[in-house]
């Protein structure tokens, strides 16, 4: 069973997430937040594993301390549920259309870090929600997990962007994550 919680808890917010890799895609996202709820559902419904996330954070300031630490602490979740990584696919990509909307994502599940993401918002909130955030966001989940991540999107709805970027990003990590039949570490070196 490679199912995975941590907790974390600072000053600014209490984070606990559960993440298992082989499950349904039964996801329940409590982060106070309700469009990063929304697209954490999506990203785990598409993705085909089972999540759980409850969150405080301080809100009453903004959004930034709460969606930064869910990131880390999922990131921190989804490594410690792959162990050595013993038999995983490891490389995935991804593209998940959103009426006018696109993304592309491609992970590398190896233990080494990097993000790239290209594309363009509106400029405008989503939903509260400053843009540059969804960024800071992946950027603290890639890092924590060991991905590299590359995700490019397009479009014009900036509810369509992100809901496509979610999606695809949930659907790539599933496939990096699934276990390959008689598949030992995926790498040269013998360990990731």
């Amino acid at each position: 069973m490679r199912k995975a919680e941590v907790k974390r808890e600072t000053s600014e917010t209490e984070i606990s997430v559960t993440f298992d890799p082989d499950g349904s895609g039964s996801v329940s996202s409590d982060t106070g937040i309700p469009f990063l709820d929304h697209m954490i559902n999506a990203m785990g419904k598409h993705g085909g594993f089972d999540l759980d996330i409850k969150a405080k954070g301080d809100l009453e300031i903004d959004c930034h301390h709460t969606m930064e630490d869910i990131g880390i602490v999922l990131g921190l979740a989804v490594r410690k549920s792959a162990g050595e990584k013993r038999g995983i696919k490891r490389f995935a990509h991804t593209a998940v259309p959103m009426d006018e909307a696109i993304a592309h994502v491609t992970l590398d599940f190896g233990g080494r870090f990097y993000l790239v993401m290209k594309g363009e918002f509106s400029g405008r909130d989503i939903s509260s929600i400053p843009p540059d955030m969804f960024e800071h966001f992946f950027y603290s989940l890639c890092s924590n997990a060991g991905i590299t991540a590359h995700i490019t999107f397009e479009g014009k709805n900036d509810h369509h962007i992100c809901e496509a970027i979610f999606k695809a990003f949930g659907v790539a990590l599933g496939d990096s994550v699934r276990i390959v039949e008689g598949k030992g570490v995926p790498s040269t070196k013998g360990v990731l």
